[in-house]
């Protein structure tokens, strides 16, 4: 989407009204001060002529009325601001608009086309680091002064002016290359507050600003590292835990995609595949649960196990995955018992992790199962690296036969691992 963005400024003498004139371009967006007080206990107006619309219709707000593309907005000084989004050819024409009692302004606006602006894009930047992204205006304005404008909460904000070819304001800084008609911004130490919607400007004749580009900044919060190894043919489970943030959307993906891709369920509290990963975002432990079916080795790599914390701001866990290609896993067994009778299954496990044992479900799923009883085996000097487990099924059932693996289980501050390597299949006679 195209932006265009104009500040005009203008007299009113001795109450008479001046008819002002202002250019906008198609698909861009026209933002005028009226430099009169916006009244919030009075009615605002707005119509166009010629042929006659009512866009604002008498309508009161302390700071923001909006009909469609048309927005009539309170500014920090109290003034009243008139906001056009997405103009188009034929929105060409005169208006008026009017605080009841107070006063009106003529305001006659050409919409003409315009080929250098390149509307929208979206830049990710990590908290901490330098948010850097360039815009592109017309070779008519090189000499013109450059400035960046940020969207907050009913209102827009000038947050840098540069009237020269380098300007450099706190955190935030613009260099302005006119060979090539970009200029570039940079922010320094982003935070989350940084996060939003930027609209870059020109400053023409000290009249309007035109805004040539809309950038969405989307800060990325890491809060941890962690590393995890599993096995070529295995199972993984991976919980991502986000405690303060459990209704908010869920997320894994891959950096060497450059996340553009990111998995999530789409629905909370029920499995959902996504290839060969299925994913279960838990919103009462506020958990995104990942369980890889299948581990390959293409799936080795750092991934962000990640929460959208707002529209503009997220929060992440890097996660580093090693998958390791031999012969010692994953293992394959098979038991077969009669009904009513009991069977143990043996399970080995490094010395430092957790064991844990699950069945797998329809969907291939394998999720934990506490109700068996598991016994701890002496290791012998052949095992001296890992421990050996016996879980027991008592009194087997028609519904304890199928699938069942057993692996090591470990966890850090934010991520829980699973690694599942011994497959079990258990047969009833």
């Amino acid at each position: 989407m195209k932006i265009l963005l104009i500040f005009f400024t203008f007299s009113l003498i001795s109450g008479a009204v001046r008819c002002v004139s202002v250019t906008g371009y198609s698909g861009g967006s026209l933002l005028v001060d009226s430099q009169k007080t916006w009244f919030s206990n009075s009615a605002k107006y707005m119509v166009k002529h010629d042929p006659w619309k009512t866009i604002i219709n008498y309508k009161k707000n302390n700071e923001w009325i909006g009909e469609g593309r048309f927005i009539l907005f309170r500014n920090k000084y109290g003034n009243l601001m008139i906001f056009i989004i997405e103009l188009n050819t034929k929105d060409t024409g005169k208006y008026r608009i009017r605080v009841l009692d107070k006063w009106y302004i003529d305001l006659t606006l050409n919409v003409i086309k315009d080929s250098c602006c390149k509307g929208s894009k979206t830049v990710l930047a990590n908290g901490g680091e330098t948010a850097t992204f360039s815009c592109e205006y017309s070779h008519n304005h090189i000499n013109d002064a450059k400035a960046i404008f940020k969207e907050r909460q009913n209102s827009i904000e000038k947050l840098i002016h540069a009237t020269d070819t380098l300007n450099k304001e706190g955190r935030f800084s613009i260099s302005d290359d006119r060979h090539i008609n970009f200029f570039t911004v940079r922010i320094t130490d982003v935070t989350p507050d940084d996060g939003g919607v930027y609209l870059c400007g020109v400053w023409i004749n000290r009249l309007f600003y035109s805004i040539s580009a809309k950038v969405n900044l989307h800060i990325m919060t890491k809060v941890g590292v962690s590393r995890a190894t599993g096995h070529s043919g295995g199972r993984m489970m991976i919980k991502c835990e986000h405690p303060q943030h459990k209704t908010k959307p869920k997320y894994i993906c891959k950096e060497s995609d450059g996340c553009s891709e990111r998995n999530n369920p789409g629905v909370q509290d029920e499995w959902m595949e996504n290839g060969d990963v299925s994913l279960y975002d838990d919103t009462r432990a506020g958990v995104l649960m990942v369980f890889f079916r299948e581990l390959k080795a293409a799936d080795a790599g750092t991934y962000r196990c990640g929460v959208n914390v707002s529209h503009y701001t997220e929060s992440f866990t890097e996660l580093q995955l090693d998958v390791r290609d031999g012969a010692k896993y994953p293992k394959m067994e098979s038991e077969s018992v009669h009904l009513g009778e009991e069977v143990n299954i043996t399970c080995q496990i490094p010395q430092e992790h957790k064991i844990n044992f699950c069945k797998e479900d329809d969907d291939h799923i394998c999720q934990n199962i506490s109700t068996y009883a598991v016994t701890e085996m002496s290791p012998s000097s052949e095992r001296n690296e890992e421990r050996v487990f016996t879980v027991s099924i008592s009194n087997v059932s028609v519904r304890d036969a199928g699938v069942y693996w057993c692996g090591a289980e470990t966890r850090d501050t934010h991520l829980t691992f699973i690694s599942l390597t011994t497959k079990i299949q258990l047969n009833l006679f």
